[in-house]
């Protein structure tokens, strides 16, 4: 790979979650601030990603790994992105914005996928030189919330009162129509499969793997990332409103510390995981879940704001220790007939599945216990996140059996 191509792939995949992060961890703050939306109405926006990624496999399976080269169909989304973009940035009620964020998800949730082919097409060892791609990632998404936090101040207590979150969308509508022109620059990216193929549905949705249920270890790991996804849709969806109306001081700055997190314990996962098993290495994940909104729950702004901060920091375990070994634990089980099935299945659970459930349950909870005007009882909204994940690794304890993974099979 040349200095030119890895610069092209490392600006791109910037772009792509500078992108979903400068609005995304923003969303509720800014509908219940801006748009005057309810909890259940914001549970409805935040779960756009879920239809979004249930969508996806459709576009990417039926047209863009058949018809066109991954990099067109890239730039062609984020170009309608940038539109839809702009187009929230304008509304002005709830009712003529959701449409607009359902449309930009189904069109955004499929470049997922495109960036991560477009940068494997380059790859002669991906296990090696993906990761040095990706970071910056991770990368655009905490910039995103620095430059929201310390240079617009738009999360600032007057700010958010006077509705400067919508600016966000216009900032990343500019981001997405760059990225969207910048993307037919990048190297070509040709339809991976044969047009003389009959399309299946069942393995476009990785359906045909489902056959790895009757394996009751995997049935029992893939139930568990089902269900963990309710207390991860209460850190997406509730975070920013809830440090935003306690009071805490730049909250989407706040924030990244989670998304350095990530990167960290991206690095000491293989160690934890070779060191104590797949079983020990979920179960942790878990637990960090459990903790970190144990810690939402009881802390504050004054002196215990460093349990505040500590829930944020423990992302990386809570996302990395369970997603992440998830996908070596899929990818293990599956074996070559079914290692994209089985990733496309796991996906389409959680992602599309779980996290929808989520969203909804979230809205639900938060909305019961409304206090007063955009004011809400936090210390037991963030109790039932815990103790579902509490409940959650208790059955996983009980019914998932230790089960070996050979070492070779483990590629962060």
């Amino acid at each position: 790979m040349t200095k030119l191509v890895r610069f092209q792939l490392s600006l791109m995949m910037f772009l792509e979650f500078f992108i979903w992060g400068g609005w995304f961890v923003t969303l509720g703050t800014f509908l219940g601030y801006n748009l005057n939306a309810t909890d259940v109405q914001i549970s409805t926006a935040f779960s756009t990603q879920s239809w979004g990624a249930i969508i996806a496999p459709f576009i990417i399976g039926l047209i863009a790994d058949r018809f066109f080269n991954a990099e067109r169909i890239l730039g062609f989304l984020h170009i309608i992105g940038a539109i839809l973009l702009y187009m929230m940035y304008i509304s002005t009620d709830f009712a003529e914005f959701y449409p607009l964020v359902l449309g930009y998800m189904i069109a955004y949730m499929p470049t997922l996928a495109l960036v991560n082919s477009v940068s494997f097409n380059q790859m002669k060892d991906p296990a090696k030189e993906f990761s040095f791609i990706r970071v910056f990632g991770t990368i655009g998404w905490i910039v995103a919330g620095l430059v929201i936090s310390y240079i617009f101040f738009w999360d600032a207590p007057g700010a958010r009162q006077e509705g400067m979150l919508k600016y966000t969308f216009l900032m990343v509508s500019i981001a997405s129509a760059f990225l969207g022109l910048f993307s037919f620059t990048l190297p070509k990216t040709p339809p991976s499969v044969d047009k003389s193929k009959k399309v299946s549905i069942v393995e476009t949705l990785g359906l045909d793997a489902l056959g790895l249920l009757k394996d009751k270890n995997f049935l029992m790991f893939f139930l568990a990332s089902v269900l963990i996804c309710i207390p991860l849709a209460f850190y997406y969806q509730n975070t920013n409103p809830f440090l935003s109306e306690i009071g805490v001081e730049n909250p989407t700055g706040l924030m990244t510390i989670g998304q350095a997190s990530e990167v960290l314990f991206m690095l000491l996962l293989p160690f934890f995981f070779k060191r104590f098993g797949f079983k020990m290495t979920i179960i942790a994940g878990m637990l960090a879940w459990t903790l970190r909104y144990l810690l939402f729950a009881y802390g504050d702004t004054g002196e215990l704001i460093f349990m505040l901060i500590t829930g944020i920091a423990l992302h990386g375990i809570c996302y990395d220790f369970f997603f992440v070994s998830g996908q070596i634990y899929t990818d293990f089980k599956a074996g070559d007939k079914y290692k994209s099935s089985a990733q496309g299945l796991i996906t389409l659970a959680t992602y599309g599945v779980g996290m929808l459930i989520g969203f909804y349950v979230a809205g639900l909870i938060t909305n019961a216990y409304l206090t007063g005007d955009k004011m809400h009882d936090w210390e037991t909204i963030w109790l039932y996140p815990s103790a579902f994940a509490f409940a959650v690794m208790l059955l996983f304890s009980i019914f998932f059996r230790n089960e070996k993974i050979d070492k070779k099979d483990i590629e962060i």
